[in-house]
């Protein structure tokens, strides 16, 4: 939750062109932490001592990448790079080890996987060396890198590539880590608005704004929970290719639901400090953006295990398009009530024509 919680905050602090493109550097960087570790402790048993001094390890990284988040571009951006490439390569490195002489197919793997994630590492430390937007490119470099490199199979000269068939997957566990991440994202959209109405003072429209907030939230959580996640795990179980499927679903789909709940963060954040008064673009593209985001995230994961896209979500996305113009005339308080209002009608709408089919 440190993570996510830095990561609205810096965006929310720092909401410009340039602060966009790092924040999704990232929250990109942070998520691939997160999922990376999730396809690890898929194949090792977390009961060994070995595999928990490893998770320890990466927990102890962790505090020191959240930490350096909001001055990764700054100050720290040393300790942010190191701490990314330890995780990384020396998850994968303890997986190599981990897999000699038991797994062959997953042994190869995390040598093409540690391949891959010491070709980034070049670049993630090169930048810490870097200022300004020379930084920002290196780490971009580094992280378009790692997330191609799934799609190629890990490809390295000499090693050929890995094959989803080679992925025998977990689909409740997968399902139940992303889950995970996704619920620490919404936690701290509640938290963000609880410590905003706390600081201001009571009155119709500061309680209306914070129950606005909570039901975004609370309908977040049901698009994603009733209807997605449980359904994609339950597939992947009995599909013919889930290592495919899994890679789609949980790895990359994923990505746009995360980001979505961070920037609705930011702008409950952005609505309870200036509920009045003109509409900019930065509160705008918040209030607009994130919702849009969760959408297409799950509208990605639903389409994938179905053979139509879900109705109810792109009428949500065409009612939220529609807002653009309106943003113009309406308040920031009124623009996020309004957001709110197409998140409800899309749960309730997906809600009621998927009951019959319970």
């Amino acid at each position: 939750m440190f993570s996510i919680i830095q990561l609205s905050h810096t965006l929310a602090g720092h909401y410009s062109l340039i602060g966009w493109i790092e924040m999704s550097v990232m929250v990109l960087a942070v998520w691939w932490v997160w999922i990376f570790t999730t396809w690890v402790t898929n194949w090792l048993d977390p009961e060994r001592m070995a595999v928990r001094a490893m998770l320890f390890a990466l927990m102890f990284g962790g505090l020191l990448l959240s930490s350096s988040i909001p001055q990764a571009f700054g100050d720290k951006g040393v300790l942010f790079a190191l701490s990314y490439v330890g995780m990384q390569v020396g998850r994968s490195l303890f997986a190599v080890y981990a897999f000699a002489g038991h797994s062959q197919n997953n042994w190869m793997n995390f040598i093409r996987i540690s391949g891959w994630l010491c070709f980034s590492g070049i670049f993630w430390i090169a930048g810490m060396f870097a200022e300004n937007e020379m930084r920002l490119t290196l780490w971009i470099v580094a992280i378009v890198i790692e997330y191609i490199s799934p799609a190629l199979g890990f490809r390295l000269p000499g090693l050929g590539k890995s094959t989803v068939d080679d992925w025998d997957v977990l689909g409740s566990h997968m399902a139940e880590r992303c889950a995970l991440f996704v619920l620490i994202c919404l936690g701290e959209t509640i938290l963000i608005g609880g410590g905003k109405f706390a600081e201001m003072e009571l009155s119709p429209l500061t309680f209306l704004m914070f129950f606005a907030s909570f039901t975004t939230t609370v309908t977040m959580w049901w698009i994603y929970f009733r209807f997605g996640q449980q359904r994609a795990a339950q597939h992947i179980e009995h599909t013919d290719t889930p290592g495919e499927l899994a890679r789609t679903v949980f790895t990359y789909a994923h990505i746009p639901i995360v980001a979505g709940i961070i920037l609705d963060a930011v702008a409950v954040e952005f609505m309870l400090a200036h509920p009045h008064g003109h509409t900019d673009f930065k509160t705008a593209s918040a209030m607009i953006g994130g919702p849009v985001l969760f959408l297409l995230g799950n509208i990605w994961i639903k389409g994938s295990l179905a053979a139509r896209l879900p109705l109810s979500h792109l009428v949500g996305l065409g009612l939220l398009v529609a807002l653009i113009p309106a943003s113009v005339v309406l308040e920031p308080y009124l623009l996020f009530f309004a957001c709110a209002t197409t998140l409800v009608i899309v749960a309730i709408w997906e809600y009621l024509s998927l009951k019959p089919a319970e």
